[in-house]
């Protein structure tokens, strides 16, 4: 007999075993023990046990769903009206006995029961309370396409897709040969500058990644010192024992707004590339909104098609 419940402090190495049995792709950090939890999920300041539902047999976690907020619009605090499942997972033997169903209806209703008037499935920046980090990759890209069942799974219970997310590879083990007559001009007027991460962000933003080592990689103008572009880059450890190789994450890749549409962009992404290289690592991975169709051409150039959409 399932019987289910709020989470325990008992709890989190029984969920290490559901969680590496139920998402075994890609796009998923393989867990060796609990910590990453606490690290991702446990300590943010907004962790509610109740929104952690468990499902259990002979007292054993089999299965959870986890539900949890987005921000307000200033990202200064929780919108109980933006609900989000964050995550579902039970183990292979469960599936098709409506274990995964119920998880979803008693985390719909923690939703409904504090103010949420949207659902989301998977959590898409900036809509992602938890699991940055240990699923998806270098962001928040929602429910990966690599994980075929949570499509037809949440579609079947009303839920429709809402956004799309595209992701994008470079591996780094291969010459990057990128020509563009530009680049003799940029790299005159432009000098690259690497530094820890600096500037902070939001109360939301330091939620998700301020325990994060980050770094920027930036260009400056040399006649004035102002910044021109910048991107954030992390090492994806997790993600580099799955795929078997040291692997970058990229993010917030920004360019001034009188420098678009120059390949100041182009040219901030393939020095980062170049840099990455020489530090060793095999693969590059960005994600983008579907949306910002703009920045396809030059990802699509620099790095690659898209791995996964999601």
């Amino acid at each position: 007999m399932i019987e289910y419940r709020s989470f325990r402090n008992i709890d989190p190495p029984h969920l290490v075993t559901v969680w590496n049995e139920a998402l075994p792709n890609r796009g998923a950090f393989t867990l060796r023990n609990a910590t990453p939890f606490d690290q991702w999920v446990y300590s943010k300041p907004y962790f509610d046990p109740d929104g952690l539902i468990i499902a259990c047999q002979d007292g054993i976690p089999v299965g959870f769903c986890h539900a949890g907020f987005g921000p307000n619009e200033e990202q200064s605090a929780l919108d109980h009206s933006l609900g989000v499942i964050s995550m579902i997972a039970t183990r292979i033997a469960l599936r098709r006995q409506h274990v995964g169903s119920e998880l979803l209806l008693r985390g719909e209703d923690y939703l409904r029961l504090r103010g949420a008037k949207e659902l989301y499935a998977g959590g898409m920046k900036p809509i992602n309370p938890f699991y940055f980090g240990l699923y998806g990759g270098s962001n928040s890209p929602g429910f990966l396409e690599s994980d075929p069942a949570m499509r037809p799974f949440f579609e079947a219970r009303g839920y429709q897709t809402a956004r799309r997310c595209l992701v994008f590879h470079r591996k780094l083990d291969h010459p990057l040969n990128v020509v563009d007559t530009r680049f003799t001009s940029l790299r005159k007027r432009f000098e690259v500058q690497v530094l820890p991460r600096s500037r902070v962000g939001t109360w939301w933003q330091e939620c998700m990644i301020g325990q994060l080592e980050q770094f920027e990689f930036r260009l400056d103008e040399k006649a004035t010192g102002q910044v021109a572009a910048r991107a954030l880059y992390w090492e994806m450890e997790g993600y580099g024992w799955r795929w078997n190789t040291p692997s970058i994450g990229i993010m917030d890749i920004q360019v001034r707004n009188d420098l678009r549409r120059q390949g100041v962009g182009k040219y901030l992404l393939v020095q980062l590339l170049r840099y990455l290289q020489e530090q060793y690592f095999g693969i590059a991975e960005v994600m983008i909104a579907a949306l910002l169709t703009s920045a396809l051409p030059f990802l699509q150039f620099t790095l690659a098609r898209p791995k996964n959409s999601v």
